[in-house]
């Protein structure tokens, strides 16, 4: 399968990585209407760089399109793609609010192309035992599940960039740029949510969105939930998930499991390796290892005609909560779901 990529930025390396490993695909083109970035881009990867969108579309046998751009710039790009009839594989969030993100949705749907939203956390070992685990119903009745993303970036992580913190392009802060990948990993655990209280602050860089953030979650399955996501809690700490049930309990940190208890049982946790690594103080400090597991099941969604494992109604999920979190810091009340975005 021949695919192109949207967007020159440091993410897209990984996505090169994972593609050139995938028999049977094959990365054949770039888009950035900036002619500088553009020109970089071409020297770095070798490949044809497109500065206009329709030409990057009408590449012959172009099949998938990944959209790399900042999370607020997603759907118009998405839209072309869709229309063109491209499979669509969109880094997260799937965008930054519930309207763009059901037009967007709405739009593959029409197309008739599938859609997956990246989350490759959900491909670690270690969280693939942990999720078959809550599925079986190994720790009973859901009690509780946390989700603790206590990271922190330097002021030059947000001063050096045009959009990073930004409500247009951003979407917010800390909660839909770092946190969602931990807040996705939650509800994927915990299912669906009743209500949630939230609030968020900025407290050490001049930016639009959140550097800190904390919410109490009701879950539909009668648990609750405590969320917390940062970048400015110095030196940045793992993301931790932690699940109790009525009869045992596990903690997950960057992707690998660090406790796993369980009533009237002797079992140790077995050594595995962590593929995907934490960006608690770097953002650049993960593999491509997780984003390759996420792109083989794309193709083999696509060629099989499966749903992709994160696709578009799956993803909205986070953006929906998220969302609710900010409106219930902006106002000072509890937020039942569903929750009906206002902007």
């Amino acid at each position: 399968m021949n695919i192109g990529i949207i967007g020159t930025g440091s993410i897209t390396g990984k996505h090169a990585q994972a593609i050139a490993e995938i028999e049977g695909a094959k990365l054949v083109a770039l888009y950035n209407p900036k002619p500088e970035s553009a020109a970089k881009a071409k020297a770095q990867f070798g490949l044809p760089v497109f500065t206009d969108l329709g030409e990057f579309l009408n590449v012959p046998d172009l099949e998938i399109v990944c959209v790399c751009t900042p999370s607020g710039m997603h759907l118009e790009p998405a839209l072309a793609a869709a229309k063109a009839g491209k499979h669509l594989m969109i880094e997260k969030p799937i965008e930054i609010n519930l309207q763009r993100t059901d037009e967007l949705i709405a739009a593959c749907a029409e197309g008739g192309v599938k859609l997956a939203v990246i989350f490759q956390n959900r491909f670690t070992e270690d969280y693939q035992k942990l999720k078959k685990a809550v599925t079986d119903g190994v720790f009973g009745r859901l009690l509780m599940g946390n989700a603790y993303v206590n990271w922190f970036r330097d002021s030059a992580y947000y001063s050096t960039s045009k959009w990073k913190g930004t409500l247009e392009a951003d979407g917010g802060g800390a909660l839909i740029n770092q946190g969602i990948h931990t807040i996705d990993l939650l509800l994927d655990l915990m299912g669906d949510v009743k209500s949630v209280f939230g609030q968020v602050q900025t407290t050490l860089y001049p930016i639009e969105g959140e550097d800190l953030g904390a919410a109490l979650v009701n879950f539909k399955n009668g648990a609750l939930g405590n969320i917390t996501s940062a970048t400015a809690l110095y030196p940045g700490y793992p993301e931790r998930i932690e699940i109790f049930g009525t009869e045992g309990s596990a903690i997950l940190e960057a992707g690998k499991l660090t406790a796993w208890k369980l009533k009237g049982s002797t079992e140790s946790l077995k050594p595995t390796q962590n593929e995907g690594g934490s960006g608690a103080s770097d953002p650049t400090a993960i593999g491509h290892q997780l984003h390759l597991e996420q792109w083989r099941l794309f193709v083999k969604a696509i060629e099989e005609d499966l749903t992709p494992v994160v696709d578009g109604k799956t993803a909205r999920k986070s953006v929906e909560l998220i969302r609710a979190i900010y409106f219930s810091s902006k106002e000072g009340k509890l937020v039942e779901f569903p929750f009906l975005d206002e902007n």
